[in-house]
């Protein structure tokens, strides 16, 4: 033994660590290291510290020295036991001559050799170690001390067996660990390499937790990569991109990281390339389209160019594999290249600040058209046993988005396929479940190594919508649609949503795709009430649907921020209402007053009298509520009147229900109060449409409308046919 050794030695002994604090618990059949168990047989007969010690010494020479299988290591653990490590790492005085770490080292081996057994590398005993270790990790010291250097390989070798158990992340990120690896990574010092490769581990099993614990250090680390992204000439920039993705964070990405690597990655893309150098990089952009959408990439020629490339390229990549029947599809490849492919349809249809020009639009348009149509041919071919894939539901998706823009191109192609994707929609929607791991299997196999966000929804029907919005204005596909029972399956689906809204559920928390899903689905169902109303009267789900639109209006249209929603119910259950006229539910009952007492207030919230400076009259103007959504919502105002106009000759109770509400009477007093020349011409002719027919309807109405100079108001506005029908008895 050396002299560091004996000395090391004496030192335990003023410890106090005495002979009983190992448990010999050794086997003594026949050992396959003989050298091994002599020492431990000399560990056994240790008479004092000195001699336990030396034989310590030799036993961890021979650990490392030998190939020891599980059942060996588990003897040394009970020979040893933990109760010598935890002294040997907690000593804080190193004996005279020998570095400070000496016997910290002796003990991180000691655990290391422990960690090799998955069981014992998740025991308490070494879990409360985990800040201990930790700090070595980040320790000064001689870069070039071999005793240190081992000392490092064994740390990082008992973090990454504690890494590998089930609760063991967790372990590591709650005790610091996160943060002492990025900044021995930043470091660059010995064995920051491993530093990266548990990093890398820990962030692909909890990247949430991860950043919630370390989110500078972490931002720091990403900020290193970027830089030596962007300027790496050599290969390891391809290495980079494959890391890059697990790096970026859950909320916003650092503006320095992104313009790093922006520029990385048009280097990279704008040479020519072998598919192992190019794919990693159409993935990491396609994180970044994931994260950022287009701000990442500059504004001006230099990024209207690089975007034009990583669309073209993605498109090519997916023709080159979907387009040949039994050719290797690279799923996690075409998948990222579908993401790309939703930035180019994005930024396509986007009118203000785009980063392409029209020339350029135009272009990529023709490019995506024939990726699409290679998707269309793939899914062709997909039977009932692949449905469940997700590179099958992230191929719907992409479609999905094509279609929400674009019908009018591709309509043969789109039309055959139709049926598919109906029974595809209707076996995950029966499924929900699986569709929403569906949705998470898509997001891991190329966007996201953890939960996706709200640019995955779980379900596939969703994705679908806006596409079959536009759809159903056509004939053809129309008719696909609803011989394939696509009606039925909307009005379910609506229902089932609906319930996400309904009371007893906080809404605070729902994705803003549910209720854009909910506006979609009344949009398709407006479409159908005007072309196919004889679907409506017949199929029994209209009816389900009626009672639950009369049913929620009421509450619907007192809650803020959901003006929107309300109004395309309204809209959808006054249209409805034309045409279910005759049935039960419609007859007075309180059900179908509440809903037309909450259309009314709808409809007659929408415009104030208001005061202009320097003018005796005041002027219509929309109201504080409605004035930003009135872009989007006034179509749906104008046909709501027209409906409310159409349902009054049918329902002889509305009449009078609308007088008590004193619509009427206040409508005219409004018109009474304003300037006739701020109320356009179209404004006139909705409210001459109510105002006559409730007329027409009602003795009692005429004789009120009369009592609040309706007639007179009549003349003003022109209002022919009002001023006609209130001058009758």
């Amino acid at each position: 033994m050396s002299c560091c050794d004996l000395a090391a030695a004496g030192q335990l002994g003023k410890a106090g660590i005495m002979a009983s604090d190992c448990e010999p618990a050794l086997n003594q059949a026949e050992s396959r290291n003989p050298t091994l168990e002599r020492y431990l047989g000399a560990l056994r007969e240790a008479k004092n510290d000195s001699e336990q010690f030396a034989a310590l010494l030799l036993v961890t020479k021979a650990v490392k020295a030998g190939d020891i299988d599980a059942k060996t290591r588990r003897r040394i653990f009970d020979a040893v036991g933990f109760t010598f490590p935890n002294r040997l790492l907690t000593t804080k005085e190193a004996p005279d001559g020998c570095p400070d770490h000496v016997l910290r080292a002796l003990g991180v081996a000691l655990l290391a050799c422990f960690c090799s057994d998955p069981e014992l590398a998740a025991h308490p005993q070494v879990l409360n170690k985990i800040p201990i270790l930790s700090t070595f990790l980040t320790a000064r010291g001689d870069p070039d001390d071999a005793a240190r250097r081992s000392m490092v390989d064994d740390t990082y070798q008992c973090l990454t067996a504690v890494a590998g158990t089930p609760r063991g992340p967790r372990h590591l990120i709650a005790g610091g660990t996160v943060s002492a690896l990025c900044q021995a990574y930043l470091g660059h010092g010995y064995g920051f390499d491993q530093a990266l490769a548990l990093l890398v581990g820990l962030l692909a099993a909890a990247e949430t937790q991860c950043w919630k614990e370390a989110e500078p250090d972490l931002l720091a680390v990403l900020r290193g990569l970027s830089e030596d992204f962007q300027k790496a000439e050599d290969a390891s920039k391809f290495e980079l991109c494959q890391l890059l993705p697990l790096f970026l964070p859950p909320t916003t990405v650092p503006s320095e990281c992104l313009r790093d690597l922006q520029a990385g990655l048009a280097r990279i893309l704008g040479s020519k390339l072998s598919s192992w150098q190019r794919n990693p990089a159409l993935k990491l952009a396609a994180r970044l389209a994931h994260a950022c959408g287009s701000d990442w990439i500059p504004a001006g020629s230099s990024g209207s160019k690089f975007l034009a490339l990583l669309v073209n390229l993605a498109c090519v990549e997916v023709r080159l594999a979907l387009e040949e029947t039994g050719t290797e599809v690279k799923e996690d490849v075409v998948t990222a290249c579908y993401a790309l492919m939703e930035l180019g349809i994005q930024e396509c249809t986007r009118c203000e600040q785009s980063l392409l020009k029209e020339p350029q639009k135009v272009q990529l348009v023709s490019i995506m058209k024939e990726a699409i149509g290679a998707v269309i041919h793939y899914l062709q071919q997909v039977g009932p046993e692949k449905q469940k894939e997700p590179f099958v539901f992230a191929s719907v998706r992409i479609l999905g988005a094509w279609l929400a823009e674009e019908t009018s191109s591709l309509r043969k192609e789109v039309c055959q396929l139709l049926p598919f994707l109906v029974r595809y929609a209707k076996t995950l929607y029966e499924e929900a479940e699986e569709a929403n791991d569906l949705s998470q299997q898509v997001a891991t196999l190329a966007i996201s190594p953890t939960t996706p966000g709200p640019t995955w929804p779980g379900d596939a029907l969703r994705l679908l919508l806006p596409g079959w919005c536009h759809l159903t204005v056509e004939d053809g596909p129309r008719e696909i649609l609803i011989k394939e029972g696509a009606p039925s399956l909307l009005c379910k689906y609506f229902l089932q949503q609906w319930e996400l809204t309904s009371p007893g559920h906080d809404t605070s928390v729902l994705p803003d795709s549910v209720e854009i899903g909910l506006q979609t689905c009344c949009h398709i169902f407006l479409n159908l009430v005007v072309t196919a109303p004889g679907l409506i009267k017949r199929d029994a789900c209209f009816t389900s649907l009626m009672n639950t639109l009369m049913a929620s209006l009421p509450s619907l249209v007192q809650q803020q921020g959901r003006l929107l929603l309300a109004a395309n119910v309204a809209t959808l259950g006054l249209l409805m209402a034309r045409l279910l006229s005759t049935s039960p539910a419609l007859q007075g009952t309180p059900a179908s007053r509440g809903f037309f007492a909450a259309a009314i207030l709808f409809l007659s919230q929408s415009h104030v009298a208001r005061a202009t400076p320097g003018s005796e009259q005041a002027v219509l103007a929309l109201s504080p509520d409605y004035e930003g959504v009135w872009a989007d919502l006034q179509e749906l105002w104008f046909l709501g009147m027209q409906a409310f106009t159409g349902c009054v000759p049918l329902l002889p109770w509305l009449a009078p229900a609308a007088l008590r509400s004193r619509w009427p009477q206040e409508l005219l007093q409004l018109l009474g109060s304003v300037s006739p020349n701020s109320v356009k011409p179209e404004m006139v002719a909705a409210y001459q449409g109510v105002l006559v027919e409730l007329a027409r309807a009602n003795r009692l109405c005429r004789e009120a409308m009369r009592l609040q100079a309706g007639e007179e108001t009549a003349s003003h506005y022109r209002m022919a046919a009002l001023e006609q029908c209130l001058a009758e008895p």
